[in-house]
């Protein structure tokens, strides 16, 4: 992986240690990521640290899409830790509706809890997390240790960020953020596209670590797909310079 890392383009080498070092970090985020405390604080009539940070990814997808995906999130770490082993595309699209049925009633059940305990009425940033750490005692580790097997296993067994296509609970919000930007016609930071410059060699689809049809997508003028994640590897990959970053509006209907 190291010789792979040097000879990649400076930006997806800033982008490789970016989410790395997210992933490093994970025993201290973990509970700012947990799917269960965002469930326990509203019980509780408590906005926790989840909370917060998954109402960010929302708002912040109106402009930035799913930069977080490409560029932060340690499952992106995982990703890139577990692709030398198995790089293979993620095939199966059906199974990107695998997250919404995780989703969707994790939704409903939060919105139920914090109903019953007479709305939210506090603010704590560092509920369950006093410490600051989220990985501070022994038991722990077991969840820790549960949420990366699972999200490496899932990739050693079907490709490339399995994971991030199957059972991602924060994926949704990000996705649903960026439809309703494009419903809005909102300015937003995408992939713009050249087809005109596009020599059809399919380097880009075969190296997108979402699995994604972008030699396809090339040829409608941008890159619009609610997996992409804005890694930018297809741009710093194409050696005829048909794909570039670009804060535009969404193409009109």
């Amino acid at each position: 992986m190291s010789a792979k890392f040097r000879q990649a383009p400076r930006r997806q080498r800033v982008r490789q240690a970016l989410v790395l070092l997210s992933f490093l970090l994970f025993p201290i985020t973990l509970n700012f990521l947990s799917p269960y405390l965002i469930v326990a604080g509203a019980a509780e009539g408590i906005i926790t640290g989840s909370f917060i940070l998954f109402g960010a990814l929302f708002i912040g997808s109106l402009l930035f899409g799913r930069l977080w995906c490409g560029w932060i999130c340690p499952g992106a770490g995982m990703a890139e830790l577990t692709a030398p082993i198995n790089g293979a595309p993620f095939r199966s699209t059906r199974a990107d509706w695998i997250k919404w049925a995780i989703w969707a009633p994790w939704v409903l059940l939060i919105a139920a809890l914090a109903i019953g305990a007479g709305g939210y009425r506090s603010v704590n940033p560092l509920f369950m997390t006093e410490s600051g750490i989220s990985v501070d005692e022994p038991v722990k580790y077991v969840v820790y240790f549960a949420v990366v097997g699972l999200f490496v296993s899932l990739a050693l067994a079907f490709g490339r960020r399995a994971g991030c296509h199957t059972i991602c609970w924060m994926a949704p919000f990000m996705i649903l953020g960026r439809g309703l930007r494009n419903r809005l016609g909102l300015p937003a930071l995408q992939l713009t596209t050249d087809p005109s410059a596009c020599v059809r060699c399919t380097s880009c689809t075969s190296t997108c670590p979402m699995s994604l049809p972008v030699s396809a997508l090339v040829q409608t003028g941008r890159i619009e797909h609610p997996e992409c994640i804005l890694c930018g590897t297809c741009a710093d990959g194409c050696h005829k310079h048909a794909i570039r970053f670009a804060i535009s509006r969404p193409a009109s209907r």
